[in-house]
């Protein structure tokens, strides 16, 4: 398995470049870059409420919906020419524009939304996207939910299919595919070899266990998130750098290598409110020790 970094991890203020320079000099094999609005049309949303910014995560706008072909490959080849792989591809606009939401207007811009990042993946030679396939509230019931992601999905595996990208559908507290069985359901009906899961390991501690849902997910685990979480605290301030929470590590690792999954654990981790630079570093060497198993 192979070690990547979300440009998360990194304070807004780095840009592309200065992020994955320091990610290759503490050591990580893969950068994972996230796709946002361009500023204008972010001003425009500035009280609408984001799970990454609830985590501390901010976006730096290097790669956005309006991001071009030259630009996007200009990009690409930056972070490769620093020795690095572009393993996935990264959004929280569909929290924004979820594709099971009750207007079809709004569900339409998610679509669209997973449809550039399929085109910026295949432009910049990335193999797999990152998903929320939909958001269960109030207005948005479960069976109508699981309604409309599976049909927003059924659609955008063709349009990945065209453009040999992988839509890894991420499990997050949306209250929706609270069960790996019911994960795997939810795949399998979708049926496609383009959609798979992008599994989160940290996510799940607050209603389950990780290594069970490895083994259950199996193949259809396409990539993985690497965050702690601390149970004793469960909420939304549980979530902790590697090592400071209750995953079981080595049970996640030794499922992952029964699974025959050799693909990368990229950290989606709040930055350090203060030396940045010694999370990056903190978080190289803590996946050294849980892929060496001596956790």
């Amino acid at each position: 398995m192979k070690k990547g970094i979300n440009h998360w991890c990194f304070p807004s203020s780095y840009g592309v470049e200065e992020a994955a320079r320091l990610a290759a000099q503490a050591g990580f094999h893969g950068f994972e870059m996230n796709v946002t609005l361009p500023p204008k049309q972010e001003e425009g949303k500035a009280g609408a409420a984001k799970l990454t910014e609830s985590l501390g995560l901010h976006d730096s706008p290097s790669l956005t919906t309006a991001t071009q072909e030259a630009e996007a490959r200009r990009l690409a080849r930056a972070v490769r020419d620093l020795g690095l792989e572009l393993p996935s591809l990264s959004t929280a606009l569909l929290w924004q524009f979820p594709l099971s939401h009750p207007d079809e207007a709004v569900r339409q811009q998610g679509i669209a939304i997973v449809e550039k990042m399929l085109q910026l993946a295949e432009w910049m030679g990335i193999e797999a996207i990152l998903v929320v396939p939909g958001v269960v509230t109030a207005d948005s019931p479960y069976q109508a939910v699981w309604d409309r992601s599976l049909e927003a999905l059924k659609h955008l595996a063709a349009v990945a299919a065209r453009h040999r990208v992988v839509i890894g559908v991420e499990n997050v507290w949306n209250k929706f595919l609270l069960s790996p069985l019911e994960f795997r359901r939810f795949l399998e009906t979708i049926d496609s070899p383009w959609v798979g899961a992008y599994f989160d390991i940290g996510n799940v501690l607050v209603n389950g266990y990780p290594d069970q849902w490895i083994r259950i997910l199996g193949p259809f685990i396409r990539r993985c998130h690497v965050k702690d979480f601390r149970t004793d605290i469960g909420n939304i301030q549980g979530f902790v750098p590697l090592l400071q929470g209750h995953v079981p590590w080595k049970a996640v690792v030794e499922a992952l290598e029964e699974i025959g999954y050799d693909g990368y654990l990229t950290a989606e981790i709040s930055p350090y409110p203060s030396a940045p630079d010694k999370l990056i570093f903190d978080t190289s060497t803590s996946l050294d020790r849980i892929l060496a198993k001596k956790v």
